[in-house]
Parts: structure tokens; sequence; C-alpha cells
């Protein structure tokens, strides 16, 4: 048997929690799973959420935008549906925050930022958020939080088919093919998937004398794309893994209210990954390389970026109250665009130790140091710590603090952009803290849940960019103060065959200006644009038998359009609810039907000014299993 259960688990819990405190920080890992690195291991005092499974079967066809936009406290800025989807998280601009797709930073080279709306559902099996600075676990861009993305291969299942398919409003139709076979030592699934839409959908035009009601015009989107999973157990303490994802999203540009343009983009991403785990009894070596090709054409314009990646680290329990990790990360980055061509190296070396010095608390420490083209970015240390200072047979306090530091590393368009790129430029930094308390009541079928965490961030050498005479160029003009206050919420309750369940979370989020760039300049002590102050979420799911249905609500605040803050965007509530059911046709062979109404009051709203959004839309959602 595999050595793992000395390790640690492989698995994180669904819901919000601070990284796992208990006793002992391993469980039992079955033979059947494929190993990975547990994200909360070494995150003590900070806040992770892995996104509900049944949460991921609701939105499957659908972009990651939406589902965090809807079952999250992050606000993202859409462009429409479809359309460029970027997030801010604890007040962050888009390009401070990581997404890693299997450890993999999928962020783009070129624009600093990672597009939600390219990354369908369907193209991962977990998801997990890691919520504030985390700079010294992940490197660079990790200034707000991070996104993981996770493929999750299994073995000893024998064979497996899954048919999906979705048909909605407006023209949309997915649909999703999946094979899979394992054995004792060998895992395959291949998956095919295709999105479309028309994005036809009415709206009132603002623009336009009278505000008109017409229909949405060059919005049209389609995607497809594959990906194949491959696992091997080598010898039982040996394990081979390796994912391979390509996507094509060719869409029409949705144009702001009163624009005729017809503006076409065509994105095409290839990613692969290769990942050895060996084991002892007390460590866990892992060695992983990858490649990422991102392709963008816009009006065709094209944009290439490609990553070389290949790291090595050792996780070791030195003793029961000792963990360490160890590693080196070296990424090869390429840049080929219309405006310059570059070549980027970047070296990392990290190192985390945990302790435990009683079952009731622990430590954390990570430190991380990265150099990129000879250059030293910031020296990334953070610290964190858990404490469960009262527990019975049905309460628990608990209390977690972190402070941290961060760093993102100037885009290749921040350097070397023709004309107006900045060699000189300086690395945005950022210093953190947070501490929070959590809750935890269970009783007779009941479960009760809450946590709320206070958090502070100073971000200096902020870039932005500047005319300067006939073009534009970054500099590290701007400082911010981002603070605010993040609650979230579980309640569980089971009666009889019926079992109730409810998610709730609130942002407020203060993402303050603290300097002036010159002495026209008014926006010292405002509002970030398009960072709302107030988001509040919840979800409500019964189930009963075969049978489960759900309501969803999310309300956003207004956002500021400029930092003048003279003008704002309304605030917004969308309510939705949905139905589904299980079948079984035939022994083996099972169906999900489900039905789901969006926005069903049929609100009329925009998310950024001018840009339309959908009113009342429908989605019937078909799964089969063989």
């Amino acid at each position: 048997m595999l050595f793992l259960s000395l390790l640690c688990a492989t698995s994180i819990s669904i819901g919000v929690e601070t990284s796992l405190l208990s006793p002992q920080d391993t469980v039992e890992l079955k033979l059947v799973e494929v190993y990975s690195a547990p994200l909360e291991k070494y995150s003590f005092g900070q806040t992770l959420q892995s996104l509900n499974s049944r949460d991921l079967e609701d939105f499957q066809g659908q972009a990651l935008a939406e589902l965090l936009q809807q079952r999250t406290g992050l606000f993202l800025r859409q462009y429409g549906p479809g359309m460029l989807a970027s997030l801010t998280m604890r007040g962050t601009s888009a390009g401070h925050n990581a997404v890693f797709w299997n450890g993999l930073p999928i962020n783009s080279p070129s624009l600093g930022q990672a597009d939600f709306s390219i990354l369908p559902v369907g193209g991962f099996d977990e998801a997990t958020i890691h919520y504030g600075s985390s700079g010294a676990l992940y490197g660079s861009d990790a200034i707000g939080g991070a996104i993981h993305l996770n493929n999750k291969n299994t073995f000893n299942k024998g064979h497996q088919t899954k048919i999906l398919s979705t048909l909605g409003s407006f023209g949309r139709w997915n649909q999703q093919v999946e094979y899979a076979y394992s054995n004792k030592n060998f895992s395959t699934r291949s998956r095919f998937y295709r999105n479309f839409s028309k994005n036809n959908f009415k709206f009132n035009n603002l623009a336009r004398a009278g505000s008109p009601e017409e229909r949405q015009k060059n919005a049209e989107i389609e995607q497809i794309g594959a990906m194949q999973d491959l696992a091997w157990n080598l010898s039982e303490q040996q394990q081979l893994s390796t994912s391979i994802w390509w996507n094509h999203t060719d869409r029409q540009i949705q144009p702001v209210m009163g624009s005729n343009d017809k503006d076409h983009q065509v994105d095409r991403n290839f990613r692969a990954v290769v990942d050895y785990n060996r084991f002892s009894s007390s460590t866990v070596w892992n060695i992983k390389t990858g490649v990422i090709l991102d392709e963008l054409n816009f009006n065709g314009g094209s944009n290439k970026t490609s990553q070389y990646l290949l790291s090595t680290d050792v996780d070791w329990n030195i003793s029961s109250k000792v963990k360490s990790k160890s590693g080196i990360r070296f990424n090869h980055v390429r840049g080929n665009l219309s405006s310059y061509e570059a070549t980027e190296d970047r070296i990392e070396l990290y190192q985390s130790i945990n302790y435990l010095p009683a079952s009731n608390i622990a430590f954390s420490l990570n430190l991380r140091q990265m150099i990129y083209d000879g250059d030293l970015a910031p020296f990334t240390p953070s610290i964190g710590s858990e404490w469960t200072f009262f527990k019975n047979d049905n309460n628990s306090l608990s209390t977690h603090a972190s402070a941290s530091r961060s760093f993102k590393i100037p885009t290749l368009n921040d350097r070397f952009w023709v004309p107006g790129g900045n060699p000189d430029i300086e690395s945005e930094e950022s210093i953190s803290a947070e501490l929070g308390f959590k809750q935890e009541y269970t009783s007779n079928g009941f479960r009760l849940s809450n946590q709320i965490n206070l958090y502070s961030m100073w971000v200096d050498n902020w870039i932005i960019w500047l005319p300067r005479g006939g073009f534009w160029s970054p500099e590290n003009i701007r400082e911010v103060r981002n603070q605010g206050l993040e609650y979230f919420a579980t309640v569980t309750k089971s009666f009889d065959q019926i079992q109730a369940e409810f998610n709730g979370s609130y942002n407020y989020t203060l993402a303050t200006i603290l300097n002036t760039l010159s002495e026209n300049d008014r926006s010292q002590g405002n509002q970030l644009p398009y960072t709302p102050k107030h988001k509040a979420q919840g979800n409500l799911r019964l189930s009963y038998k075969s049978n489960s249905a759900f309501v969803n609500g999310h309300w956003i605040g207004e956002r500021f359009i400029n930092t003048d803050n003279m003008s704002a965007v309304a605030p917004y509530g969308l309510l939705d609810v949905g139905f589904s059911k299980k079948l079984e046709f035939i022994p083996k062979v099972n169906a999900v039907i489900g039905f789901q109404v969006n926005n069903i009051t049929n609100n009329d709203y925009q998310v950024l000014r001018l840009r339309a959004m959908p009113g009342r839309n429908y989605l019937i959602n078909i799964n089969l299993t063989l």
C-alpha cells in the first residue's frame, strides 16, 4: 500500500475554512486516489474555500466566471456574457490574483492576468479559492489571492462514460462527452466539449434616446476543447500522472451600447503537465514539468506567449510536530507579440515549515525568493497561526491570524511594449495582515458554521499606464490601501429524508487610493474604480430522495466608474432557481435532468457601464452516466 497516509490528506473539505487544524494533519489516503499535495497544509492562519461539487455540476457547460460571480463573495468585472471577465479579490486588480491549473501558473505573462470567461467549468474537477496575500506559497501575482483548478483521477473504477448536454436561451447549446477507465495501476480519462451561444438577448439601449429595446448583435461565442488525463502506479512508492488541455474559443466581441463595432477575438490555449511522486515513510518527493502555450488573435493581429516550467520539492515529516517543504521552480517565458519579442527566465526558491506544539495550536512559516532575468524580486515571507481555544461535544471556537508580504513582477507588456515599455519598472509589493474567528456547532443532524475575517493590505509601486507625449507608458506611481471584512455562514439540517443546506457570504471592501498623480488628480481618498464596497450572496438547497432544488441570489453594490468617484453603475441583485431529478433507466445507466431559471425577476442591470447583460433566461441540463 502507498505510504501517503503518513504524509498528508489529498482532499480539501467543501466549504470555507482556515487551513485544517486537528490533532494530526494526516488522514488515510485510499489507494484509488491520485496523489495531489494539499493546499492547506502550509496555510495556517489563512482562508481557503473549496467550491461544492454540486455547484460544479450546476454550472457544467458554463464559464468559471459565472460560477464565481453567482456562488462566492468574489466580484468579476464582466464585459458581457461570455466576454472578458477579470477577477478582483479583496479590492486588488485583475493582475493581482494568481491562477493555477494542476500547479501550473496560467496567468498570461504579457497581460498579467487570466480571462475567467474562457475557463469552462467542465475543464477541471476541483476549484479552490485562497483568500488574501499568498505570494510566499505561490510566487508572483498572488497579492489579492489565488485560484487553484485541479483534475482528479482515480484507480479501480473500471469503465465509465458520461454524456452531458445543456440547452438554453439565446441559442445556448453545450455538449460534453467523457470516457474513463482505470484498474489497480492505470487510469485514463478523455473529455471533449463544445459550448455555443448566439448571445442575441434583448436589452434596453441606454446610449440611445428613449432607451429603446434592442437585440444584442456581434456577441456570438463558440468554444471547443479536449482533455486527456493519465496516471500510473509505477510501484507502491512511485506514481506518475499527466494532464493535457487544449482549448479554442472563437467569439465576437460584444460592443458597448450605442456602438456598432464588430471586433473579433480567437483564443487558443494548450496546457500540459507531468507529475512524478516518490513516497517513503516520511517524505514525498515531487517533480513537475509543464508547458503553457497561449495565442490571442484580435481582429487578425496575433499575440503568442509560452511558458516552460520545471520544479521539484521535498515534503518531509521531520517529527510529529515539525513538517518541512523545500523546493525550486524554473520558468522560461517567451513573448512573440505584434509589438515586440522577448524572453525571460524565472527561478524561485521556497521553504515552508509547520510547527504543531499542541493538538489545538499550529504555526506556518513560508519563505520565497524569485530571480527574474538577473533581478531580485522582493523577498516574500509569511507567518500564520491557528488556535482552537474552546471545544466540547457540540461547540468549537477558533481563531487564526497571519501576516505576509507578496509581489507581482512587471508583465512583459510593462517592460517591452513598443512604444512605451519601461525596462526599469519595479515589482509591485504588498504587506498584509488577517485576523479571523470561526465557530462551529453540531447537534442532532444540525450544523452551523460561522467565520469572520478582518484584513488590511498596503500595495505600493502599483503599476498604471499614463500618457507620455504620443504614447502611454507604465509607472510605479499608485499607492493603495485595501481593508475589509469577510463573513461566511453554512447551515445544514436533516429532517428524516429531507436535507436542507444554506451557504452565504458577505464582503465589505475598501480599496482606497492614497496618493495623487498630478495637481488636477482628485482621486486621493477615493475607492478604486469598479470595486464594489458591498457584495452579498446566498444559496439554499433542499434535497429529497433523488430530487434536489435550489434558490440562489447575489447582490452587488454600486461601482464607481472613475477614480474621482463622481459617477457610478447602479447596484443590482439577481435571483436564480433550479430543480434536478435523478433517474435510472436500466441498470448501470443513470441520468440527471435539471431545469434552471436565471435572473427570474428579469432585472435590467449592468456589471460594467454600458455593457448589456441578459434578462430572464432558461437552462435545461441532461447528464447521462453509463
